[in-house]
């Protein structure tokens, strides 16, 4: 499962962690680790399948042709109307529209309007706004015929939408449906790291409430089977079958997402936790090219809130998730993606994972994908109180902007130093702009945290890049992170992949040989403003101490890594001279060319290692799970 490979990838990181490129590792790190990759996932987890990229064409054995680039959102007027290629199907309950108008009463007697996320200021509802809402809900009201969303979606084939009328829906019937189903046992397999028990793409076909609260299948299983084993060349799906749910739209109705309430957990606990999981995922979205989900709210899964796999164009667009084990959104192996107008909170490891995203970037094969572009977009959304507000392992080609990250331990990772089944290895080309990176001094290690983290992140920091090449971080707010703003380190092939990581033929273009290692080249940052708020207030990254670590940029200066390159960024007394950083700013290379090489940073690779090592987040060889004083 997902969960089990983000788990094993700080200890496998601790394996190897080479002082230089040709020394050998600390022993009793790299015994601990060898310990550590043995053990086998949870048994109440669901082990996840192999995954493949999606042909990024279009299908045209529909029409409209599903994939091959966003979808676009009908308006929900629109579902009252008649025309349009689908049938739409409403699920309401007894009060929904006893809900919709004390929602509408609520907005109106603040004179405030209602909140999408939290940084953003409320949206008015007029009068007029108010009552078409009524309305047309109204319509929807006489044609519902549905109380399970569940129930909607079995019924749903391609073309379609539902509309979930406000209200709180727990799925009676999935969550009923046996777990780990001994008739479903038939359908697993063998994933890409050598586990069995994997549950296949049949599987969810088959089972679709087994590990999900609502699941949305969109192909027929394939005439073939998976190959065993796994195929290493990732590009497209080998067992794919033809659309049967492909262009669903998924909408809430109401005023705003909180209107529609999807619950996987313990309701009790509202917004917060403890979540008390029935399901490992809220909705998830298989194989459902050009799916769409909208103006709803999903809280409370173990693993995932929203998850979207092996899927050519999704939209999600006013959504929140709240609390789960591990992810609000998980997308994985996805193409032509976007996430907009969105908050999540609450969750063990990150808010949003766009992990192992279709390789469109510097890296692709030019004849599949002919032409760099970004393969998924992120943008106008808050991720705040989770373990991570943002984690991408192996996620290339985001596009990441006009974004808020604040209030978790660490505000953004991607890396690679994940367990194999994460193709696209070795991470590269995210744009991340235009962003605030703020107060993510939230420290979920601490006993009585409600948020329970799955990783080990250094509180206090803003941002880290580890593993990644040609990433490039521009015109970002960076402050009041209390340890450091950004850290940009290197994640060895020798580390991940051999001899003590995973077995190279589990995870494709990592090369336990490649001397000097494949990862941390020709990263950017420039035109970020370190220490300083939107609003002029100086906030520092980090007292400055560069013996410490706390400072706006920490590098690990590792042996070999060349291209790096910090210049045009703006320190808290408004001057590039301001900017702190470890090493030295007049060590950190300006070009990024061949001139800039990293020549070995002894004590950032002893934090490294001790932090990694520690996989009990207690270690007080370890300052990443304290929280750091407040700079002055």
């Amino acid at each position: 499962m997902k969960a089990s490979r983000r788990r094993g990838r700080a200890r496998a990181f601790a394996a190897s962690r080479a002082k230089t490129t040709a020394k050998k590792v600390n022993a009793a790190a790299t015994a601990a680790v060898v310990g550590v990759l043995a053990v086998p996932a949870a048994a109440s987890a669901h082990i996840e399948r192999a995954s493949y990229w999606p042909d990024p064409a279009p299908d045209c054995s529909i029409s409209p042709c599903a994939g091959g680039e966003l979808p676009t959102a009908d308006t929900l007027a629109s579902a009252v109307e008649s025309g349009g290629p689908g049938v739409t199907r409403v699920v309401c309950q007894s009060d929904s529209m006893k809900r919709l108008n004390l929602s509408i009463k609520a907005a109106k007697r603040k004179k405030a309007g209602y909140v999408v996320r939290p940084t953003q200021p409320r949206q008015q509802v007029t009068v007029a706004e108010a009552e078409a809402l009524r309305q047309i809900n109204r319509a929807l009201k006489k044609r519902c015929k549905f109380s399970s969303i569940q129930d909607a979606v079995t019924a749903s084939h391609n073309n379609d939408r539902i509309v979930i009328m406000p209200g709180l829906y727990t799925e009676p019937k999935s969550r009923e449906a046996p777990t780990h189903d001994p008739k479903c046992a038939q359908y697993q397999i063998e994933n890409d790291r050598g586990e069995t028990g994997a549950v296949s793409y049949e599987y969810q076909y088959h089972c679709p409430n087994d590990q999900n609260l609502i699941a949305v299948i969109g192909r027929a299983p394939g005439p073939n089977p998976p190959p065993q084993p796994p195929l290493e060349d990732r590009h497209g799906i080998p067992d794919l079958g033809p659309c049967i749910r492909c262009n669903l739209q998924i909408e809430g109705s109401g005023l705003s997402p909180d209107d529609v309430t999807i619950d996987a957990g313990r309701v009790e606990s509202g917004d917060g936790a403890p979540i008390e999981p029935v399901k490992d995922v809220g909705i998830r979205a298989d194989r459902a090219d050009g799916f769409v989900l909208r103006n709803v709210k999903v809280r409370h899964a173990k693993e995932h809130d929203v998850y979207v796999l092996e899927t050519d164009g999704y939209l999600l667009d006013r959504f929140k998730t709240f609390y789960a084990g591990e992810y609000g959104v998980l997308t994985f192996v996805e193409d032509h993606g976007l996430m907009e107008n969105c908050e999540a909170a609450g969750n063990g490891d990150s808010g949003l994972y766009p992990g192992a995203g279709a390789e469109t970037g510097n890296q692709r094969d030019t004849s599949i994908y002919p032409e760099f572009r970004y393969s998924q977009e992120i943008r106008d959304c808050d991720s705040h109180h989770n373990t991570g507000g943002y984690s991408g392992t192996d996620g290339n080609a985001v596009h990441v902007h006009d974004d808020n990250f604040y209030d978790n331990a660490l505000g953004f990772t991607t890396d690679v130093f994940t367990a194999a089944g994460h193709p696209g290895f070795p991470q590269d080309s995210d744009l991340i702009e235009k962003n605030n990176f703020y107060d993510n001094n939230f420290n979920p290690y601490q006993e009585g945290s409600d948020v329970a983290p799955s990783v080990p992140l250094p509180v206090g920091t803003g941002l880290w890049i580890a593993g990644g090449n040609d990433d490039v971080v521009r015109e970002n707010h960076f402050y009041d992170n209390w340890r450091r703003g950004v850290m940009l380190f290197a994640v060895p092939d020798q580390l991940v992949c051999g001899p003590t990581g995973v077995d190279p033929k589990y995870l494709a273009g990592c090369n336990p040989a490649t001397v000097p290692p494949s990862t941390s080249y020709r990263n950017q940052f420039y035109s970020n403003i370190m220490g300083i708020a939107p609003s002029g207030a100086i906030q520092p990254n980090g007292n400055g101490d560069p013996v410490e670590g706390r400072t706006d940029f920490w590098w690990d200066d590792y042996v070999g890594n060349t291209g790096n390159c910090w210049h045009d960024n703006i320190g808290k007394d408004g001057t590039p001279s301001s900017v702190t950083s470890t090493p030295l700013l007049a060590l950190l290379p300006t070009k990024c060319d061949g001139t800039s090489v990293g020549t070995g940073g002894p004590q950032q690779e002893a934090e490294l290692l001790n932090c990694f090592a520690d996989i009990t987040f207690e270690s007080n060889a370890c300052p990443w799970f304290t929280t750091p004083s407040k700079p002055e």
